[in-house]
């Protein structure tokens, strides 16, 4: 798939991403929420992160959302800025607060992992079609949207289904978060909206909890046959894209996890960087395989992606070299390339 629509301007943005972000507040030790006694703050968003990691790697991106006219307002548009995005089209709410969250140290997945959210009557739970600058949405050469807006309200539900298929390239993350909908059945809304975007993102697993289809990769897209771009993540396995010319699986290379959270945003944002690029499809999955190891090494939501010239080299290794590709901590700093970086020939 190549990314549609003239040519932007100069100063026009690569990517446009909606959605709610919020400060997060991540614990100083391990343990219970009950048991821990401090917390760093951070920022989060899954859309926003998207924006944060383009930015960093030279792409023009823009963040649309609406926070409070508080303290914590304050701090996600000035860190989110900080990165180098385009947070002009975030409006300020007066009646209602930026929504926060505290989480526990590790991964989502873990059983013992908890995460208290305080975002009902967010100020980003109020955006509508009405209320947000649907130009500033469209100015893009691509619109990236995701599951979680849908979820916060009737209005952020409506302003999605009102912006399919209006931007040149709508990108769609599927996201699909059990605890902010009401019901299972709700989430189904999301097939939908899948099914009118031009580029989807959706894992396994999360297309059986939300849409109740098993079978894996080719049953998924069976269901889903409408996305000129649909790519299927399998975690540590791998990524499976389909396209007008067929299936294209790559797996994933080897990763000494230090938390998983916001690997799905950052191997969005890689596969979209190489889109915008229009590398080989192949090359987009292995982009974005790349950027989520990124995260993947940190402890946090957001780490600053491989250079340019250094995703493009390990994206363009020989199948039996990137097979034994081996990244851990570290391994996106030049300085030390050599050691973190482990590609051995069979």
């Amino acid at each position: 798939m190549t990314v549609t629509g003239p040519a932007a301007p100069h100063s026009a943005p690569d990517v446009v991403a909606l959605g709610e972000s919020m400060v997060t507040f991540l614990p100083t030790v391990a343990g219970r929420l009950a048991d821990v006694p401090s917390f760093d703050r951070g920022i989060g968003g899954a859309e926003s992160n998207v924006a944060c990691v383009l930015a960093a790697a030279g792409h023009r991106a823009r963040w649309v959302s609406r926070v409070g006219a508080d303290g914590f307002g304050d701090h996600l548009v000035e860190a989110i800025g900080a990165y180098g995005v385009d947070v002009s089209g975030v409006r300020r709410d007066p009646a209602r607060p930026t929504g926060i969250y505290f989480r526990t140290a590790g991964d989502r997945a873990e059983a013992d992992h908890e995460v208290a959210y305080y975002r009902a009557g967010s100020a980003a739970s109020a955006m509508s079609a009405a209320n947000t600058d649907l130009d500033a949405l469209r100015s893009g050469r691509v619109l990236h949207l995701s599951g979680i807006t849908a979820a916060l309200s009737d209005d952020c539900l409506d302003l999605l289904r009102t912006l399919m298929g209006t931007a040149p390239t709508v990108s769609f993350d599927v996201n699909h978060r059990p605890g902010l909908w009401r019901t299972p059945d709700d989430a189904r809304v999301l097939l939908d909206l899948a099914r009118r975007a031009d580029l989807v993102f959706v894992g396994e697993d999360e297309a059986e909890e939300a849409f109740g289809i098993t079978g894996g990769p080719d049953a998924i897209r069976a269901a889903l046959p409408e996305p000129a771009l649909l790519v299927v993540k399998q975690g540590a396995a791998g990524a499976v894209a389909y396209d007008r010319a067929g299936r294209h699986f790559e797996p994933a290379p080897r990763v000494d996890v230090v938390a998983a959270v916001g690997a799905g945003d950052a191997f969005a944002a890689g596969f979209l960087s190489a889109t915008l690029r229009e590398l080989p499809v192949a090359e987009r999955l292995r982009t974005g395989h790349l950027w989520a190891a990124a995260t993947l090494t940190v402890p946090g939501d957001l780490a600053t992606p491989p250079s340019r010239a250094h995703a493009d080299r390990l994206a363009a290794l020989a199948a039996p070299e990137w097979g034994t590709l081996h990244l851990g901590p570290g391994w996106t700093t030049a300085a030390v390339h050599e050691a973190a970086e482990e590609v051995r020939t069979p």
